[in-house]
């Protein structure tokens, strides 16, 4: 069996462990108010689960074998010889941008996540990423904070 069909009855297991516990213990400790209403917190889980299996079943019965993959195209046999340092590093940049937010405020942890990942990524010229990093770091927090009425504290606790 392909490597897609592999990971399609992988998923299709996990989408049916997901509903059942999205159909039959998610809602088993609802408050008496919250049964007559027409959307509970299982819904989205149930749907989920049900367009995953619906997927995963449709990639196990109707997809075709895909093709020998290309030059360019990921190869699975070639799995170890990606650069897995930049994505390991990338995702302890991830952890260390949510552990920074509060101490360092959004902005500041923000800008300093994008500059350090494009930086990982390959942009060494910081008169690039610098800017592209503060208008977008300030332009999501204009909108999430002005636009959404959301808070996000900006700056550092020790400058609020």
């Amino acid at each position: 069996m392909a490597l897609d069909r592999w990971l399609a009855l992988a998923i299709l297991g996990l989408c049916l462990v997901y509903g059942y516990t999205a159909w039959f213990t998610m809602d088993a400790n609802l408050p008496r108010f919250m049964q007559r209403n027409p959307v509970w917190p299982s819904t989205f889980p149930k749907a989920l689960s049900v367009m995953g299996a619906i997927c995963a079943v449709w990639i196990l019965v109707f997809q075709k074998p895909l093709p020998e993959p290309g030059p360019d195209d990921v190869d699975y046999r070639k799995f170890l010889s990606y650069s897995w340092g930049r994505a390991l590093a990338l995702i302890a940049l991830m952890l260390l941008y949510a552990a920074t937010l509060r101490p360092l405020g959004f902005l500041g942890s923000t800008i300093g996540f994008l500059v350090i990942g494009a930086w990982i990524l390959g942009e060494k010229r910081l008169y690039v990423s610098l800017p592209v990093a503060l208008v977008a770091a300030g332009g999501i927090w204009w909108l999430v904070s002005e636009v959404l009425g959301i808070f996000l504290r900006p700056m550092p606790m020790f400058l609020m």
